[in-house]
């Protein structure tokens, strides 16, 4: 009896201290598992360091064993998150600077549509061979071609969305920040950018998809025998279509989708949950969906001392300068107030002078170029433009209706929204050979086998855009709604489309950006086997580069940029303008 009774307080002592120490053990879990993330991206960032200061090699080895595919991917992820800072932070500040200078807009805007249309193959090779002429004797000048490239495909997305959302916040937020008497830089960082943060994290993940469209392209660049290769899933991937490894190929494709979800799971999912205290609700919000990543974090006792720290020295300092601090936070706010139209006056100066220096050294270059050559140039436009055009209109047959059910479903954002970042994320080139096997077999040609292509990549930008619009209806409305008894085309028609439609709008006009884009490797594809091509304007882009005839590069882009701008004049302009008029939830 005495054995039977020990063993059962014994048990029920160790059943109470379990509990006691579980979530203590949890923590201390949490904990190294943090430190060794630090120490693993440290080493990630040593290893990335020496591959920048390395002197160039006439030639890239690239391993083909899936042991390298962890260093490889590291690389990859690494430039695709320094493109993707650089990019917040123009971002910012591009935004910002068109949304309230007016002046400046008239510049800002239409040159905006014209860098989110140029390809990358227009300036890939020049910028090339100027980087690398600037470090002749490391890896820097490729490293950073690689990294602008990114860029290019990530930038212009967020900062369309940012734009627009600066020039959408309600009238009564900007009436509370001036009751509040704020200064600019409170009105954007407590009313501006508050409102702004559901649709530019959605926008972020799919800009951060776009950056991944030309993988191959910018990370296994050739340029006649030169070899401007770096390490990277996209170098890896070209190595094993170009040796036709599909052992290989199928390794760089899981190590590719593999990332794609770390970085949904760590980075995108705990941001998109955190974006949703910023909604703007006059009713009982819906139950906020949850993060276990950020959970996790919440839990570590190294962060919670980290914050108390910061919240000390934080109080520590204001309690010893309150005066001074806002004494100084208030001369700073004056004196900026009083530079600011001084500095985007020269800010706008120093961009028109390089916008006109640019424009001499194209026309020195347009003149070594036959009159015939305008008019095919004017031909391959059109067609390129219909090709364009009917990618975004099948983009939008589906991507409407899903991103409306992702949207306004917490339930299917968490199952579809890993989903959907992993299929937008997924360069599409590496897909190319698969899609131009599948069109063969078929016997379609490339004509209209393109628009097949160019839907691969520009369809995610409608998508995520109508997400996030549909995510940002208030619970308000949907109970209106409910109240008149809607049905489903109703609530449509009459609800959830006027809600989305400025996210509608930017999501089609960064489609046809990222359409024209595409093109030049829709409309010219020579990933493995024999090149295949068709008539249109990205056709003869990417040729001209691959055969360094700078004359007819020009050409072609400059002929590129100006149909951009004269159809976004015509038809996305009025439909913007539409959407701040009669589709804005402030009006």
């Amino acid at each position: 009896m005495m054995h039977r009774f020990l063993d059962t307080m014994w048990g029920q002592m160790w059943g109470q201290a379990n509990a006691l120490f579980a979530p203590l053990r949890r923590r201390r879990l949490v904990d190294f598992l943090l430190v060794a993330a630090a120490f693993g991206m440290l080493y990630g960032l040593i290893l990335l360091g020496r591959q920048w200061t390395d002197v160039q090699r006439p030639m890239l080895v690239i391993d083909l064993s899936p042991w390298a595919l962890p260093k490889y991917t590291f690389f990859s992820m690494m430039r695709g998150l320094t493109a993707y800072l650089i990019s917040f932070f123009f971002t910012l500040v591009y935004a910002y600077w068109a949304a309230k200078d007016a002046r400046s807009e008239r510049l800002l805007v239409p040159l905006l549509d014209i860098l989110q249309s140029i390809p990358v193959m227009a300036f890939i090779v020049p910028l090339m061979l100027a980087l690398v002429a600037a470090f002749p004797h490391s890896n820097v000048g490729i490293e950073l071609t690689a990294i602008i490239a990114i860029f290019t495909g990530q930038a212009w997305n967020m900062t369309f969305s940012l734009y627009h959302s600066l020039k959408s916040v309600p009238a009564e937020l900007h009436e509370a920040a001036t009751v509040y008497r704020f200064n600019w830089w409170q009105r954007f960082r407590w009313v501006e950018l508050p409102f702004a943060t559901t649709g530019l994290a959605w926008n972020s993940m799919m800009s951060m998809a776009g950056g991944w469209f030309f993988l191959m392209l910018v990370e296994a660049f050739k340029l006649g025998d030169k070899d401007f290769r770096v390490p990277g899933l996209g170098s890896y991937m070209s190595m094993a279509v170009e040796h036709g490894d599909v052992r290989a190929q199928l390794w760089a494709v899981a190590a590719m989708i593999l990332m794609i979800v770390l970085l949904d799971q760590v980075l995108w999912r705990p941001i998109v949950v955190w974006a949703q205290r910023f909604r703007i609700e006059d009713t009982v919000q819906n139950a906020d969906s949850e993060s276990w990543f950020l959970n996790l974090i919440r839990g570590s006792r190294l962060i919670r001392r980290w914050d108390r720290w910061r919240a000390r020295q934080r109080q520590h300092w204001q309690h010893r300068h309150p005066v001074q601090k806002r004494i100084r936070v208030e001369a700073g706010v004056v004196r900026a107030a009083h530079a600011a139209p001084w500095l985007s006056m020269v800010a706008l100066i120093v961009l028109s002078g390089f916008l006109i220096l640019g424009g001499f050294g194209v026309f020195h270059l347009l003149h070594q170029l036959p009159p015939s050559t305008w008019w095919t140039l004017f031909k391959a436009a059109g067609l390129t433009l219909s090709r364009v055009m009917a990618s975004i209109l099948i983009g939008l047959c589906w991507t409407l209706p899903a991103g409306l059910a992702i949207g306004l479903s917490q339930r299917l954002s968490r199952i579809f929204q890993p989903i959907v970042q992993v299929a937008a994320s997924f360069p599409a080139p590496m897909l190319f050979p698969v899609v131009v096997a599948l069109l063969a077999t078929l016997k379609i040609g490339l004509g209209w086998g393109s628009i097949a292509l160019m839907l691969l990549g520009t369809q995610w930008y409608i998508l995520f855009n109508v997400i996030a619009g549909a995510s940002a209806i208030p619970s308000d409305l949907r109970e209106v709604g409910t109240a008149f008894g809607f049905n489903r085309w109703q609530r449509f028609r009459n609800l959830y489309l006027p809600a989305i439609f400025p996210y509608l709008v930017t999501g089609c006009l960064t489609a046809a950006g990222g359409a024209w884009n595409a093109s030049i490797v829709s409309e010219y594809y020579n990933i493995s086997g024999p090149t295949l091509k068709t008539f249109g304007l990205g056709a003869i882009v990417s040729q001209a580069g691959e055969q360094r005839n700078f004359p007819l590069l020009a050409a072609s882009t400059l002929v590129l940029a100006a149909t951009v701008v004269l159809f976004n004049r015509l038809v996305w302009k009025p439909l913007y303008k539409l959407a701040e008029t009669h589709y804005s939830l402030s009006k």
